[in-house]
């Protein structure tokens, strides 16, 4: 079957118009990271720019830095009321507005891999329970709209002292995201507080903390947290922090299908490379810090681990009984799990 060149150019033609018969919108969102971390670099200098690329300049994004507008705790009220186009957060730090946000935000020790909870929110029905979650709460029904959620890397643990097992974790301080994480904590006779991760090196520093629930190791290293907090614990005991990509819904409505279709690829994609480079650049780290000898990496036994799981297993159906979304919050994810041959 032939095809004449100028239908070839009509159709580039219209695909072209989809995007640009509409005026160009840049999107302004907020994210967890700090200015100077690897995940912000990431994204404002490698994957922002490619948004505009894909939808020909009708859409392009500015990823602004941790409060750089509204405090952490606060981004949903700022996209729900159009003060912020967007937010690109951890789903944990809304855990004090309903507890099914601890259990979607990081199932502590629940997966083994960024792409497993990856695969549960993108195709599992995760980003369809965080919406359902949204639309429960007065201040954000029917006003956000959930693009997608996924970690980028399993975190690491950053320690002064050097804590080999569960047993080792009683009577530390350590800074913890807030409500599922924190109660793992203290289930197993740790301190834990909420620290922003923009104050976690002064607290380390100035004994506030002994140790840190973080973020991944190659972001751990880029704000020199080793230098004081030299036995990491790599991989993390936890799981990893699940963020989100939520926009103001009535903007997102107002977008084409093209434009749409454009951004939620635009995501997945954005996601996807980051946790495959974070992985690299974590494995490269480690492997340079183990031979260098300063730094000393912990790596738990597979029996450490699983008494950990134990414990935060508990903990997860502890917090599901708080409320019916909780539950099913939980049970959404089990149910995923048991699919996959997880459990």
């Amino acid at each position: 079957m032939k095809f004449k060149f100028t239908s070839i150019l009509a159709f580039l033609a219209a695909i072209t118009l989809s995007f640009t018969n509409v005026s160009a919108k840049n999107i302004k969102v907020q994210a967890s990271s700090k200015a100077g971390d690897w995940a912000h670099k990431f994204m404002t200098e490698q994957y922002a720019p490619r948004l505009k690329a894909m939808t020909g300049g009708s859409l392009s994004l500015t990823v602004l830095p941790t409060k750089a507008v509204v405090p952490h705790r606060e981004t949903i009220d700022a996209v729900a009321n159009g003060i912020l186009d967007g937010d690109l957060n951890a789903i944990s730090y809304f855990a004090g507005r309903d507890p099914a946000f601890a259990i979607i935000g990081d199932l502590i020790a629940g997966y083994d891999t960024p792409d497993q909870l990856q695969s549960y929110c993108m195709v599992g029905g995760g980003k369809e329970m965080l919406q359902k979650i949204y639309d429960s709460l007065k201040v954000t029904a029917g006003k956000l709209k959930v693009i997608g959620c996924s970690p980028y890397s399993r975190e690491a643990l950053v320690s002064k002292k050097k804590i080999t097992g569960v047993a080792g974790l009683k009577g530390v301080k350590i800074r913890s995201p807030e409500g599922l994480a924190a109660e793992v904590f203290r289930l197993v006779g740790a301190a834990p507080s909420s620290i922003p991760f923009s104050e976690v090196y002064t607290s380390l520093e100035k004994g506030i903390v002994d140790a840190a629930d973080a973020s991944a190791y190659v972001n751990n290293t880029a704000h020199g947290m080793h230098k004081i907090a030299k036995f990491p614990i790599y991989p993390g005991i936890h799981s990893m922090a699940n963020l989100q990509f939520v926009m103001n819904k009535k903007l997102y409505n107002s977008f084409s299908k093209d434009q749409q279709t454009a951004l939620e690829t635009w995501y997945v994609a954005a996601y996807t490379t980051m946790r495959r480079l974070a992985d690299m650049e974590d494995k490269e780290l480690v492997a340079r810090d183990k031979a260098g000898g300063d730094i000393t990496v912990v790596d738990w036994a597979q029996e450490e681990r699983d008494k950990f799981r134990k414990i935060a297993v508990g903990a997860w159906e502890a917090y599901a009984k708080k409320t019916p979304l909780a539950r099913e919050a939980l049970n959404s994810q089990l149910n995923y799990m048991k699919k996959m041959g997880m459990l």
